[in-house]
């Protein structure tokens, strides 16, 4: 397989949100992941768990949605201020029935995002919240002068206002968020965010929702009835959701681990998916946005499996295998690929929560191979998409054919950053790469295992982790390498 690369030629900025990520009040996601009690023994700062916090520093997390997913639109935000042993307590019905008991409220998430470094990116509640509801919120989080909001956020505790830039006004209205047409939400939004301001200098980046997977009338309608400012209502971005399933029904979706390389082939096939979905909404959006001023944001993607035999099904607690880091990566190069028209995506869910980046039990925690590949992949955060063209080869299962081979390519600070996926269970790839420019091979590293469903537990937190990657050899028109089967490389050139 040959791979040219044209380093002289960029097609746009990756920007880095695109490696974003998504937390819910689901499960133990929130409780149990990131906050324990302000006096355990596991190290915290306020209740927030430092060993969470450092690791996802060191993948570089660059915007964190919150507090929804489905919770968001039965959120509402004043029950999660104040003094944490007065707050009312509620049911979480979309994830248990658990109570909630709004200890995790909005100071406790903006001071997380500033532990992290990370922008927040707030979902506010459309589906059973009020207008004034939502436009108090952003006065009480970002206004810098006196008023009833304003006054009451410095009464606990944070005398200047926080900077926030992405907002989402409602979430999947098409569904848990209010069973919406797009025609009554478009006017909601309209509605809504026409009272969402920008108070003191901070400028909201007003996310709408969007579509689910292939419902294309939802993308119409949107464009259709709020691309045009209206009394500061129109969009900036429009959000899209997909989850990759292997199983042929929400009931069954099949297991996170002990899978066949059937069920191996149709996930990979099923997420590839992500690809014509970004394409078909994109080309609607072009219709009306030409200049491609709305973003598509998508706001939640990743695996979606059966929970783990012995846990609460409304927690969507699942192991994270070599496939998901396959999907992952592969998922990663179709948004790179859409660079001008996809600018944020958030994976879900961060911690203990479908494809999660962390596991923990107790004080124990474990990086999955999801997070391996986040961290792999920081070198593109920012960097200038190369133009890049390949044979992709084939993987061929049953009759049904994918691309073998996935492969991108940035450049940045005068280095070539290139991420490789070797999608075939069973076939190795030998790849030829040529560069325009005399370049020298800098480091390599390479995530795969001999089973497909390799993951790590608590008893081997390190059982699939990335390695070094040296099967590269200098030819005489660029470079060679051997990439082995269901693996995940990066490759580096300066």
């Amino acid at each position: 397989m040959d791979i040219r690369i044209t380093t002289k030629e960029t097609m746009g900025r990756i920007h880095r949100n695109i490696y974003g990520h998504f937390s819910e009040h689901l499960g133990r996601c929130i409780y149990g992941g990131y906050c324990v009690e302000k006096d355990s023994d596991i190290p915290n700062q306020d209740g927030i768990r430092l060993d969470i916090v450092e690791a996802l520093k060191k993948i570089k997390i660059p915007v964190l949605r919150w507090p929804g997913g489905c919770f968001a639109d039965e959120y509402h935000w004043m029950d999660g201020i104040g003094p944490r042993g007065k707050r009312p307590r509620m049911v979480n019905t979309h994830w248990g029935g658990v109570v909630e008991d709004n200890s995790f409220g909005t100071h406790e998430f903006m001071a997380l995002c500033n532990l992290l470094g990370c922008e927040p990116y707030i979902c506010g509640n459309l589906g059973s919240g009020t207008v004034q509801e939502m436009s108090q919120w952003i006065e009480y989080m970002t206004f810098d002068g006196v008023s009833p909001m304003a006054d009451l956020r410095r009464e606990n505790g944070q005398e200047k206002p926080w900077p926030l830039m992405y907002f989402g006004v409602g979430n999947e209205n098409w569904g848990c968020g209010g069973n919406m047409t797009p025609d009554y939400y478009a006017d909601l939004y309209r509605r809504y965010a026409t009272y969402c301001r920008n108070y003191s200098g901070n400028t909201l980046y007003k996310i709408a929702c969007g579509p689910s997977t292939d419902d294309y009338n939802w993308t119409e309608v949107m464009m259709k009835k709020t691309t045009k400012p209206c009394c500061g209502s129109s969009m900036d971005g429009l959000s899209l959701h997909y989850y990759t399933v292997p199983g042929d029904e929400w009931e069954h979706k099949g297991p996170a681990t002990g899978f066949d390389e059937k069920e191996w082939f149709i996930t990979l096939q099923k997420a590839l998916y992500m690809d014509e979905l970004i394409a078909k909404h994109s080309a609607i959006m072009d219709r009306y946005d030409p200049d491609k001023k709305v973003a598509l944001i998508v706001d939640e993607w990743g695996t979606w499996y059966d929970v783990e035999p012995g846990t609460n099904p409304g927690f969507l607690y699942q192991q994270n295998t070599l496939r998901d880091a396959l999907v992952t990566a592969l998922t990663l190069h179709i948004f790179h690929d859409h660079n001008d028209r996809v600018r944020m995506a958030n994976i879900a869910q961060t911690v203990n929560v479908l494809q999660a980046m962390i596991l923990t039990e107790g004080d124990q925690m474990l990086l999955t191979p999801t997070y391996h590949v986040f961290e792999m992949f920081t070198p593109h955060h920012d960097a200038d998409r190369l133009a890049i063209e390949y044979d992709a080869g084939q993987y061929v299962m049953d009759d049904t054919e994918i691309p073998q081979v996935s492969a991108s390519a940035s450049a940045k600070d005068d280095s070539i950053f290139i991420t490789l996926v070797n999608l075939s269970h069973q076939d190795r790839a030998e790849i030829s790469i040529g560069l325009d420019g005399d370049y020298r091979f800098n480091a390599g590293r390479i995530l795969t295992a001999r089973s497909l469903d390799a993951h790590n537990t608590f008893d081997q937190p390190d059982a699939l982790q990335p390695t070094v990657f040296n099967s590269i050899k200098k030819a005489e028109q660029g470079f060679t390498a051997t990439i082995p089967p269901a693996s995940v490389v990066t490759l580096t050139f300066q």
